[in-house]
C-alpha cells in the first residue's frame, strides 16, 4: 500500500486469516467483525491490540433476522450488546433480511417482501432492537438472487421508510447494490440518487464472480470495476466516514489485498474531487445569479 495514500476511512472485515496485515497497517483504523464469530468474553488478543491502538471496531450481526415475523432472539440481542460495550464500539450492523422463521434457520441472508406489512414488522423489530443495544444500529442493504412478486414498492422506498420510522442509520454495501442492479436490472444511479444518504453510517464493498449468468456477491474474490465506479458515484454525491473491504475465504496476498485497498483509494479520491468540482460549479453558478 502506497504510504503516502489517505486511508484513514478504509477499513477491513476482521477474520482470523487477516490479522497479522491488519496489525502491520496502522493506516487501518476501522475494523468490522462479525458478532456471532466473537464472544465478549474471550476477545482475540489480535482485537485486544487493534482497540489498544485506538482503532474503531464495529459488530456486524448476521442473526438478528430483522425481516422475521417472529420475535427477536433476546440472547442474540445481548450478546450483541455486551460486544459493543466490549469494543466501545460507536454503532452496532445488521441487514434488512430474515434468516429464520417458525424457529428454522436458512443459512442465508434472504429478502423481504416489498409491502406494507413486511415493513410493518421490519420497523417494529428494529425499534425493539435498538430498544435493547447501548449504540445506534445501521441496516444494511443484501445482495439477493430472487424477489418476492407483488412487490408494493421498490428496495429504495422501502429502505428510507424504515429507516424514517425508526431513526436507524444506513450501512450502504455498493457491491450488493452491484450485484443487485445487475441480476434484477436496477438502475444503480437512481437508487443512489434515491438513498437518504445523510444517514450513512459507513459503506461495505467486496467482491464476487459470475455463474451461470448470475453474479453472485462472494466476499471471495477481487472488487470488480463496476463496484468501485459505484463507490466513485457514491463518494461524488456525500463523503462517507468509512468504506470497509469484506473478504471471507480464498484471502490472497497481503501485496495483493493492499493493491486492492489502494483501488478502493483511489474510487474514493475519484468521487471526492468529483464532488469538490461540482460544488465550486453550484457555487459560480450561484453567484452568476446573484449577479
Amino acid at each position: 500500500m502506497n504510504p503516502r495514500t489517505q486511508i484513514s476511512n478504509i477499513g477491513i472485515g476482521w477474520r482470523p486469516e487477516l490479522a497479522l496485515m491488519i496489525a502491520r497497517a496502522p493506516q487501518i483504523n476501522f475494523i468490522e467483525v462479525v458478532a456471532e464469530n466473537i464472544s465478549p468474553d474471550t476477545l482475540p488478543r489480535p482485537l485486544i491490540q487493534l482497540k489498544e491502538r485506538g482503532a474503531t471496531i464495529i459488530p456486524h450481526g448476521t442473526g438478528l433476522s430483522l425481516g422475521s415475523a417472529e420475535p427477536l432472539d433476546q440472547k442474540r440481542l445481548t450478546h450483541l450488546a455486551r460486544l459493543a460495550e466490549k469494543l466501545n464500539a460507536p454503532l452496532v450492523s445488521e441487514h434488512i433480511a430474515f434468516v429464520r422463521a417458525a424457529g428454522r434457520e436458512t443459512g442465508h441472508l434472504l429478502p423481504l417482501p416489498r409491502t406494507r406489512d413486511a415493513l410493518d414488522v421490519l420497523a417494529e423489530n428494529i425499534l425493539a432492537a435498538q430498544a435493547a443495544l447501548p449504540v445506534p444500529l445501521a441496516l444494511e442493504n443484501i445482495a439477493t438472487l430472487f424477489e418476492w412478486p407483488g412487490a408494493e414498492m421498490s428496495e429504495v422506498v422501502f429502505i428510507t421508510e424504515a429507516l424514517e420510522r425508526t431513526g436507524a442509520r444506513l450501512l450502504l454495501d455498493v457491491a450488493n447494490l452491484y450485484a443487485n442492479a445487475r441480476n434484477h436490472d436496477w438502475d444503480a444511479t437512481a437508487y443512489l440518487d434515491g438513498l437518504p444518504l445523510e444517514r450513512l453510517a459507513y459503506v461495505h464493498i467486496a467482491g464476487g464472480m459470475t455463474r451461470q449468468h448470475l453474479y453472485h456477491d462472494t466476499h471471495a474474490h477481487p472488487t470488480p470495476v463496476g463496484a468501485l465506479d459505484l463507490l466513485e458515484q457514491l463518494c461524488a454525491r456525500v463523503r462517507p466516514t468509512a468504506v470497509l473491504l469484506e473478504r471471507d475465504d480464498h484471502f490472497p496476498a497481503e501485496t495483493e489485498l493492499r493493491a486492492e485497498l489502494d483501488a478502493i483509494a483511489a474510487a474514493i479520491e475519484r468521487g471526492a474531487q468529483q464532488r469538490s468540482w461540482q460544488s465550486r460549479e453550484s457555487f459560480n453558478g450561484l453567484q452568476k445569479s446573484m449577479g
